[in-house]
């Protein structure tokens, strides 16, 4: 009975002596050992880790990649404006053993880089980088935060800036300029168009003056346009030009010589055919307003 009591208080020890020096580090993990409070130089790895039960103390250090929100700074940008930049940051651990021993709370000290380096970077930009050119500071926030994480261990692995909260005014005022910026793009595209329409229509008046059947084509494509509305009133334009040409063609070889230089109207015919026999009979006619004899 003696003999049991001893193997079970021995095999009690033992239970207890392994669960006080054996350990086991997971595959993300580091492991840093304090013997007698002093740091032993080595880095346990994933796995079983043997411990003095006594002498040593393991301080677990996670490598995985940690996600930071940094809370919303408020600022004064370069130009003047109060905005409001909230961001954050992704690192890792590259050295268990110096954020082990040279850092007391390596997160709390990314933390407070990360606020006081987002102030600075607010106050060094402008509004329009802060909305539009996010990628460069973004850039220039993570070496301003990888300088002093470098030595604690640590690895600044990227930086974003997640929203710019603006002042109402500030809002009202930057939809104004856009909108006047898109009223300036449309009026400048209607100007465009008027310019380039006017220079065809030039182009077709010139054509048209010197082929006078191409008048004639472009009214019988109006009448056919019209008629496919299936309208039951038709309206159809006739040129001018065409009754001028219809005139001259309706005139003698003797009238045409007559009749003066752009003068389609038949009075003026008239008055001119009436010329020669005033003359001869010796009476005054009326030309531009004078009695010649």
């Amino acid at each position: 009975m003696i003999i049991y009591y001893a193997i079970l208080v021995a095999v009690i020890l033992g239970v207890a002596w392994l669960a006080t020096s054996v350990r086991i580090i997971r595959q993300f993990e580091r492991g840093v050992v304090y013997r007698f409070g002093r740091v032993r130089p080595a880095v346990r790895g994933p796995g079983l880790a043997l411990l003095l039960p006594v002498a040593d103390r393991l301080e677990k250090v996670n490598l995985q990649i940690i996600t930071m929100p940094v809370p919303a700074q408020d600022g004064i940008t370069r130009d003047n404006v109060t905005v409001r930049v909230d961001a954050v940051v992704y690192f890792n651990v590259v050295d268990p053993m110096r954020v082990a021993v040279d850092v007391q709370d390596y997160m709390a000290a990314i933390g407070q880089v990360a606020q006081t380096s987002l102030r600075s970077i607010i106050g060094k930009s402008e509004l329009d980088d802060l909305l539009s050119n996010r990628e460069q500071l973004n850039q220039g926030l993570e070496l301003m935060l990888d300088s002093p994480a470098l030595g604690w261990g640590v690895h600044i692995d990227r930086v974003e800036i997640k929203d710019v909260a603006l002042p109402e005014s500030m809002k009202r005022s930057i939809a104004r300029q856009a909108e006047a910026e898109r009223e300036r793009r449309a009026r400048v595209i209607t100007a465009d168009g008027e310019l380039q329409a006017s220079a065809k229509l030039s182009q077709a008046a010139e054509t048209m003056a010197l082929h006078p059947a191409a008048l004639e084509l472009r009214l019988l494509q109006t009448v056919v346009e019209v008629a496919a509305e299936k309208n039951s009133t038709l309206v159809l334009p006739f040129p001018v030009e065409l009754l001028k040409f219809l005139e001259r063609s309706a005139r003698s070889p003797a009238e045409a010589e007559v009749a003066p230089a752009g003068t389609d109207d038949a009075a003026a015919i008239a008055q001119a055919l009436q010329i020669p026999q005033a003359r001869q009979a010796g009476q005054t006619a009326p030309v531009g307003g004078r009695a010649i004899r």
